[in-house]
């Protein structure tokens, strides 16, 4: 299947367990002053913390993980899930990338960006 019926469908299974899940979550960059808003955009925001990248492919590649890891550094958040329901099983699927983990150190949770900023 493709990576947006995955998507929606952990998201309204995660809703359904009481979680609040935002999906394709916009990120803004910021550079040299030059804004660009919605730069990237996060699958599946959980509880404003977890960021949940969803892929549907024969194998992950380094690039995937790289991918979540830029979302996590840009969110200023601890770690994200990658997750690929297109192998063989789902366990060899599921990658955890770390953004320079601190367990005593908390990360604000991720807001809605406001209209009209």
């Amino acid at each position: 299947m493709l990576e947006s019926v995955y998507e929606a469908v952990l998201a309204a299974r995660l809703t359904s367990m009481g979680y609040s899940v935002l999906r394709q979550f916009p990120v803004d960059i910021a550079f040299e002053n030059v804004r660009c808003e919605a730069a990237f955009r996060i699958d599946l925001l959980i509880n404003g913390r977890v960021l949940i990248e969803i892929k549907s492919v024969e194998q992950l590649a380094k690039v995937h993980a790289k991918q979540l890891l830029t979302y996590v550094r840009l969110t200023k958040q601890p770690v994200g899930l990658l997750i690929n329901f297109g192998g063989e099983t789902l366990k060899e699927g599921v990658r955890r990338p770390v953004n320079d983990y601190d367990p005593s150190a908390l990360s604000a949770p991720l807001r809605e960006p406001t209209k009209g900023c």
